[in-house]
């Protein structure tokens, strides 16, 4: 059929933090579509089956039905082209590999055109979904070909080029489960978890509590097996050596069988096993050197090749390798049958979401068949099963196998060398039995280990191995967090903010504000002038020394960039303007920006407090969206907002003539002559946002009354006259 229109990508804009929308970042488009709003799905003939077998998961999308399949009874019944780029941009992600994800789409004033809005864990990652998305609607609309395969090989070359690996995805998302603020600090696996200086980072399985010394240890194989001999580890014999000739010396005095091993190599490369003849020892030496800077040969342990996972000194996960086999055909070269018989696993791949690598024959399995009689291009007998790869097959979960005593040793190993976190490589016949019975042994002690093969084994559970090291790092009840106090409105909070600060500096914390004021820490000018941007206040949560905040947050921004902290300890909302509207941006007056300067209320945590100014209706209304608790401010402690407020159980603020007042349903407490001289508007709020703090109330008279009234009064000035110009 012809197109009955176009749709047109006008603007992407990404909000980074908290928004109107939801908590994550999104990206928010504007996308014009034209004449098709005048074509629902439900009008184009054959669309919605082009466009499910091409996205079949969408029959998972719930939808407003709120079931299975919710979406595509949608787009039989009649929807309409941005509601179904939002579900297909979801789609895409998830598809490339990203996480699930929040998507809406919303009409504006102006006919076919909407804003679509999606979460974006990653910013172009979510970008060219959007785009593709946008390719593959016109494509079933028209009813032409599209390549599904080649979209979704460029959406996962860009999540394997962008985004976390396995990993350090694990740890994020166990960290985000206990509500840990997530930063991330690089364009790879560096991320902080908190913020200011209750944070901890890590890269990968490694944390800034991983000694650097340790590290270095673990990679010194020879030193690493002298530290744990000298606890009672038991360890392979074996000696660093120089050349090819010396390590068959080596051998021959060891005696056969023999490992040759890189003396710092990692995941297994370059490592030959159970060596029966000089001449295989001097061929695995050349093999060793290509992936270290030394070769190291040790007794050969018979078994299979375990893996354990040490969290602060704890096994918490253990896997065990497989020999990897082929079994002939008549017709097939091994080399064939390794592609179709072990390669072709879905389990197996280069990229770091897949447990099993790939089985190559490289010099350790030309080896392995050539003490065999065989090569890779032998043609084996049907039936025939022959022995490719010893090792790096580590994969199925045994962690609930493992003896005990093992469990102590590997811990051990652990603690002596020094690592938080470590992956302990043995050997044995059967990891359920202790070491000592059956001459097994620990081969290695790793530092930043993969994750991988307990997360995605092949055989049995996964384990919760990011939970373990977020609980390593941020013990129970500690979610990495600083006081945050977020101070938003539309008058008023720049002498807010100024105030609160003053307060809070009282406490001895080292204390960062960022406002329209500028950008300050402990007192120290940083910026001069408007710092309320997103990635000026967000550099403040990542500044190690910082143990408070204070954030002003004007409306604009807030629906421009969104909140630069996730949650806060306390949030102030001091004015709502009703005739507002910020048309660059599409949002009109009234619940629009209602919307936007709610935010400020749906970050505030549980155990948190929103200040919320009882003289302004639409703000007072704000107070059920609170999950803390609620302090209303008002001039007159008499106002129906107030008093239905006490009337509660919830605590107010408020003034009565010269005094200020703290006020719960049973008792008040008067701050006598506070206000003199002083603006309410300012200090009723800041005393709240004090009081929810937990200060004492001879503490809050004593900041207040050592805040200048008369440079108070002239900010207030300044500050409602700027604010009237902006308006």
């Amino acid at each position: 059929m012809n197109a009955p229109g176009d749709i047109r990508i006008l603007e992407i804009r990404t909000l980074r933090g908290p928004n109107r929308w939801t908590y994550p970042q999104v990206i928010e488009a504007l996308v014009d579509i034209g004449a098709l709003e005048d074509y629902p799905s439900n009008t184009l003939p054959g669309f919605v089956d082009r466009l499910v077998a091409w996205v079949p998961n969408l029959i998972e999308h719930r939808c407003s039905y709120g079931e299975r399949g919710g979406f595509v009874r949608r787009l039989q019944e009649g929807t309409w082209p941005c509601h179904i780029m939002e579900h297909v941009t979801l789609e895409l992600q998830n598809m490339a590999g990203m996480p699930g994800g929040f998507g809406k789409a919303r009409e504006t004033e102006e006919r076919g055109v909407y804003k679509v809005i999606v979460s974006a864990y990653e910013e172009e990652i979510a970008k060219a979904a959007l785009r593709e998305a946008r390719e593959l609607l016109l494509a079933a609309i028209e009813d032409r070909p599209y390549d599904m395969a080649a979209t979704m090989k460029r959406l996962r070359r860009m999540v394997d080029r962008r985004w976390l690996g396995p990993s350090t995805a694990c740890i994020v998302q166990a960290a985000e489960e206990r509500r840990i603020p997530i930063t991330r600090l690089n364009e790879g696996n560096l991320v902080q978890l908190g913020h200011g200086a209750a944070q901890r980072r890590i890269w990968t399985a490694e944390t800034d509590r991983t000694s650097a010394i340790a590290e270095g240890i673990s990679k010194d194989k020879d030193l690493t097996k002298q530290l744990c001999a000298s606890v009672g580890v038991p360890v392979p014999e074996g000696e660093l050596v120089r050349d090819p000739s010396h390590a068959r010396e080596v051998a021959e005095s060891l005696g056969y069988p023999v490992v040759v091993k890189p003396y710092d190599g990692n995941h297994g490369r370059g490592v030959c096993t159970n060596l029966m003849t000089g001449e295989e020892v001097e061929a695995a030496y050349a093999t060793a050197l290509e992936e270290g800077s030394g070769v190291i040969v040790e007794r050969f342990i018979p078994g299979y090749e375990h893996r354990l996972l040490v969290v602060a000194g704890r096994m918490v996960a253990a896997a065990r390798g497989d020999l990897a086999f082929v079994v002939g055909d008549g017709r097939q070269t091994i080399q064939q049958l390794i592609d179709s018989q072990l390669n072709s696993n879905p389990l197996r791949g280069a990229t770091e979401d897949s447990p099993l690598n790939p089985v190559r024959i490289d010099t350790a399995a030309r080896l392995e068949l050539a003490r065999q009689g065989l090569s890779g291009e032998s043609v084996l007998p049907e039936g025939q099963r022959v022995l490719i790869q010893r090792n790096g097959n580590v994969a199925i979960d045994c962690t609930d196998e493992v003896h005990p005593s093992t469990a102590r040793l590997v811990a051990l190993a652990a603690r002596v060398v020094g690592l938080d976190i470590a992956g302990i490589d043995l050997v044995c016949e059967d990891v359920s039995r202790p070491l000592d019975e059956q001459g097994g042994a620990v081969v290695e002690v790793n530092a930043g280990p993969g994750l991988l093969m307990h997360l995605k084994p092949v055989e049995g559970s996964p384990r919760p191995v990011g939970a373990a090291i977020v609980d390593h790092l941020f013990p129970p009840g500690d979610a990495g967090r600083i006081p945050i106090v977020g101070v938003a409105g539309f008058r008023g909070t720049t002498e807010v903010t100024r105030l609160v600060a003053h307060l809070m500096r009282a406490t001895g914390k080292r204390l960062a504000v960022a406002s329209t004021d500028g950008l300050t820490v402990a007192g120290r000018v940083v910026r001069a002038g408007d710092s309320t941007g997103w990635n000026v206040a967000r550099g403040l949560l990542m500044n190690r020394t910082v143990e408070a905040a204070v954030f002003e947050n004007p409306p604009r921004v807030m629906a421009e960039e969104g909140l630069a902290y996730d949650r806060c300890l306390v949030g102030i909302v001091t004015s709502m303007d009703t005739e507002a509207r910020f048309p660059e941006l599409r949002i009109e007056a009234g619940d629009p920006v209602w919307g936007v300067l709610r935010t400020q209320v749906d970050v505030v945590l549980s155990e948190g407090t929103a200040v919320l100014n009882g003289d302004d209706a639409q703000v007072a209304d704000m107070a059920r969206l609170c999950d803390g608790h609620v302090i209303l401010y008002a001039r007159d402690g008499a106002s129906p907002a107030i008093v239905a407020h006490r009337g509660t159980g919830r605590r107010a603020t408020f003034a009565r003539g010269r005094d200020l007042v703290l006020a719960d349903s049973r008792e008040e407490l008067v701050l006598a002559g506070l206000l003199a001289g002083r603006d309410p508007d300012a200090v009723l709020p800041a005393a709240a946002a004090a009081w929810a703090l937990g200060y004492a109330p001879d503490a809050i008279r004593a900041g207040i009354e050592s805040f200048p009234a008369a440079d108070a009064a002239r900010a207030a000035r300044a500050d409602r006259a700027a604010q009237a110009a902006s308006n």
